[in-house]
């Protein structure tokens, strides 16, 4: 009779403690992940661009407020609307496609309260690997309706200096300054 209560204690006792964390993961939906590139051309305008093709996973624990990022870019895929600029963009002095056919970006989510607000992480681009801080400006997780799984979504924003990934044409006096944007969705995997 005892060990009946014994155990009978034990398990209330266990009951009432947390759940142990538990990582969630996601794989992103490629087709509503857009990362992004923005940068003066000559200091006269600003160019915009986007990356059509992407790939990767997102680990989210809420519980022990951690996670990580792993983004894989198609550089090939990089579309500014204008021709010759996504061709001059794939040459070797810019992102190199034939030598670096991808880029990734790495890293670790950083959390306020319960929600992401960053990632600590490292961009991969031209062979080489770099430190790049992204701010998470809106986070947000629903019940897709139409999916009826989970779907996270999140914009992400950082910015790097383009020589220090080997392109150093017209780089200097703040023209090497690139804005990245991640606009990311993914889906609950199960």
């Amino acid at each position: 009779m005892k060990r009946f209560v014994l155990a009978a204690a034990t398990a209330t006792l266990l009951s009432a403690l947390p759940a142990l964390a538990a990582e969630t993961h996601y794989t992103i939906d490629a087709e509503h992940t857009y990362p992004s590139v923005e940068f003066p051309h000559m200091g006269i305008s600003v160019f915009r661009g986007k990356f059509k093709k992407t790939s990767g996973t997102v680990t989210l624990d809420r519980t022990a407020k951690s996670g990580k990022v792993d983004i894989t870019i198609d550089i090939a895929s990089i579309d500014f609307g204008h021709a010759k600029v996504d061709q001059n963009a794939q040459e070797k002095d810019w992102l190199d496609v034939a030598e670096h056919p991808t880029a990734t970006y790495k890293g670790s989510l950083k959390f306020s309260g319960d929600t992401p607000s960053g990632v600590d992480g490292e961009l991969t681009l031209r062979g080489v690997t770099q430190p790049v801080a992204l701010t998470i400006a809106s986070f947000k997780c629903i019940q897709h309706p139409m999916r009826k799984k989970e779907v996270c979504g999140a914009d992400a924003e950082g910015d790097f200096d383009r020589a220090a990934f080997g392109m150093t044409k017209m780089s200097d006096n703040g023209l090497g300054r690139i804005h990245l944007r991640i606009q990311v969705e993914a889906v609950r995997d199960d």
